[in-house]
Formats: structure tokens, sequence, C-alpha cells
């Protein structure tokens, strides 16, 4: 969070996010959410069509306090949360007696509903919001709801709706079972999480899901994980309009270039030597109980994937049982032997901590190779360096969407070839 004194907003960034206006008193007078903070900000000090309430409030501020996210969505559920925490004078005067929506979620039910309503009406229920701006409330759920599906109707026919056949609602015959109800159950715990402004959180219990899901051999299961994986990621993700493109033709490269400047920058900051990012590899170990086990790797050119580089390496059978940290230095190994057909990485990152970290650097000593080594720690998307150093990057870090898109897209590829081993491995 940042702030600025009122004849400061021209300095503000084009990010999206929040914005709170504040008194004298370090009071919360209003908050507002914007695609680009600065100009949304400034249009409340440049317009001279003002109706009378507005001009009060702006008469009023003193300091202005922003807090940038990473995509408009985020900026809704934040401003939400904020509007109910601080109950902001303007925030109510500035409707003219209309009531903001509220979502509802009915979490006593069997199956929990969610609901749109205006008013507190059960106290069995758990509410969300005031949304200042339904059209992208009704965005909101509209997203949520493709990727966890949920009843928005509070007395559900007891049959299949039309809903179910387009994949957004768990409709109860369907859903009548003790291990379903647990799954839709499960669904709203996220929905609640993402409500409250920590999609984060709702992604690191997403991977540990789909791992676990991953080790039981439910490849099916998993690979429906990682689709939420994805289009989570793909939400809290800055979006740019074509228009964007228009202005500037080499908009997705300058994007990279960022993502790319921003992790060097942070990797040279906790003493990882890093002279260029061209080109970034990312390992991944699977395998079924110690058997099938393989070596995954993807590459990045420039931030951005290049499939025909992908690589699978078989684990030597010398090595027994589910030995991760093993079977990563294996792989490593087999690595180094194409250094010069394939290509050097300029930076290896490893799924995993420090146990996936030590072996990698193990393997290249012992072949007398520098290359620096990070790897990406499940729990809270903590990155930890060769010398065992934690960086923790704020959640709109382009730096971590670089990693987090790397790391997911390494889980995909080893995913999608263990169904096809686990296939033939039943056939045969």
């Amino acid at each position: 969070m940042e702030v600025f004194k009122k004849s400061s907003y021209k300095n503000l960034p084009k990010y999206p996010g929040v914005y709170l206006f504040l008194d004298k008193q370090g009071n919360v007078l209003y908050v507002g959410k914007a695609k680009n903070l600065k100009n949304r900000v400034s249009s409340y000090f440049l317009d001279k069509n003002l109706g009378p309430k507005t001009k009060l409030l702006v008469s009023k501020i003193e300091k202005i306090k922003i807090i940038s996210v990473g995509s408009e969505i985020e900026s809704l559920l934040l401003e939400a949360s904020h509007i109910k925490k601080f109950a902001p004078f303007f925030n109510v005067k500035l409707t003219d007696g209309k009531s903001y929506p509220l979502i509802m979620i009915s979490i006593k039910d069997k199956y929990p509903k969610i609901l749109i309503t205006r008013r507190i009406y059960d106290p069995n229920s758990l509410y969300f919001g005031p949304y200042p701006n339904p059209s992208s409330l009704r965005l909101v759920l509209k997203t949520i709801r493709k990727i966890f599906p949920f009843q928005n109707v509070l007395n559900h026919p007891k049959k299949t709706c039309l809903y179910f056949h387009l994949g957004l609602c768990p409709c109860p015959p369907v859903f009548d079972s003790m291990g379903l109800r647990k799954i839709y159950k499960n669904n709203i715990k996220h929905i609640i999480k993402l409500l409250e402004g920590h999609p984060r959180t709702v992604m690191t219990q997403l991977i540990k899901e789909r791992n676990l899901t991953s080790k039981n051999e439910d490849f099916e299961k998993a690979q429906k994980i990682q689709d939420q994986i994805n289009a989570i990621n793909a939400i809290i993700t800055p979006v740019y309009k074509p228009f964007e493109y228009d202005i500037n033709p080499n908009l997705r490269s300058d994007i990279r270039l960022s993502e790319i400047v921003e992790l060097k920058e942070n990797l040279k900051n906790n003493e990882v030597s890093v002279s260029s990012l061209k080109r970034i590899e990312c390992f991944d170990i699977s395998n079924i109980s110690g058997k099938l086990s393989t070596g995954s790797m993807v590459v990045f050119i420039d931030g951005e994937k290049e499939p025909s580089f992908y690589r699978r390496f078989k684990i030597d059978p010398k090595i027994v049982g589910p030995n991760d940290f093993a079977m990563m230095g294996s792989v490593i190994q087999r690595r180094i032997k194409y250094f010069n057909s394939w290509g050097k990485p300029d930076l290896i990152i490893v799924d995993g901590g420090k146990g996936q970290i030590t072996s990698t650097v193990k393997a290249l000593r012992l072949n007398k190779t520098k290359i620096p080594v990070i790897g990406l720690a499940k729990r809270d998307e903590t990155i930890i360096t060769s010398n065992f150093r934690l960086i923790r990057l704020p959640k709109d870090s382009k730096a971590l969407h670089l990693i987090m898109r790397i790391r997911d897209e390494a889980h995909r590829f080893a995913i999608t070839y263990h169904k096809k081993l686990r296939s033939q491995f039943i056939k045969g």
C-alpha cells in the first residue's frame, strides 16, 4: 500500500487497483477501484462538472492510499472487502439511496447456494460485499462459476437443469452422494477464499490437491484441477485490451521483457548471479509410487514457452522407490550431456525445495558447470535460491507470475505424459 498527498495524484501508477480517499484525521471517506489508478483518481480533480456530493467528497480529501493488484477482478474483490471493513461515508451517500448488491452463500445447506441479494436476511448465511458495480459483480460470479460450478437458486428442482449440461451447476440428482457432496463443499470453500481476496491461497491449495491426486494415480482428476489452476491464474493476470496492442504492437514482448528484468533484479538482490535470462528451463519429477518414473523439462525463450524444445527423461532404473532428490540429480546429469546440441540454460528452475536444489547443484558441480538454480516451493509460492535464501514476492509481482507460469507448464507437460504412460501400463 502506498500513500500520496492530494496534490501528488498525477504521480499515481497506471496499474489496476483500489484507491482510498482519506480526510485530515486519516478516516476513510471513499473506496473505489480502477483499471488505471492514475486516470481514475485524476478524474476527480480534473473534471469541472462534478455533482454536489462528489464535490463535497473532493473538498475533504487530504491523502490517497492505493493498493496495486494484478487484474480488474482482484480490484473488485479488494474494493468490496475494504468497503465492508471501513464503511466509508461517501460510499453510501454517492449511491442516492440505492443498496449495493451482496453475494450470499447459504453455507448451512446440504448444497450451499450462491445468490445475489440487496439485503441481509439469513443470519446462517455468509455475505460478501457490498459491490458498487453490479455488472462487474455478475462478471466475477460468471467467471468463478466456470472454475467451480455452483447452484444459484434457493430451491433447485430435483432434476438436472440446463446449467448442468453446460458444466456450471451440480444438480442434486447427480451430486447426491457423500463423495460428490464433499467435492462440492470443498469448491464452495475455494470460492469463499476467492471472494475474501485470497486467490493465491486457493492456487496453493489446488496445487497440493493436484499433486496428491497425481500420486494416487488419478490423472483425470489431476488434469481437471490443473485446468482450475490455469483458469484462476488467467483471471488474476493483468489483461491488456486490443487497442493497447494497436498503440504498441510490441506490447507482448514488452510485458515479457519486464517480467524477465524484474526476475533478474530480484535474483541479483539475493546473491544469485545471472547475466542473462534468455533461456529458462524447468524440471519436474513424476512417478507412480516410485514406478514409471520420468523427468520432464520445459523451456522458455524470452519469457515464452517453446514446446519444440521440451524433453522427457527416463529415470535410471538403479534408483529404487519414489526418491525425488536422486531422480532430479539423475535427470540433470542426463541434461548436461546435451548442452552442446540443445543449448545451455541461463537459469534452471526445479519444482520443489532444498532437496531438489541440492541434488541439481551437486550434479552441475560434478560436471564443473555453473548455472544459477532456484526452486519454487509449493507453500506460499516462495522462491528458494541455491544458497537457501527465501524470496517472497508480492502477489502482483511480474517476476512471480513468470516463474509460476513456467512451473505450471512443467506440471501440465508432466501430467499429460503420465496419463499416456499409465494407459500403456494398464494395457500392458
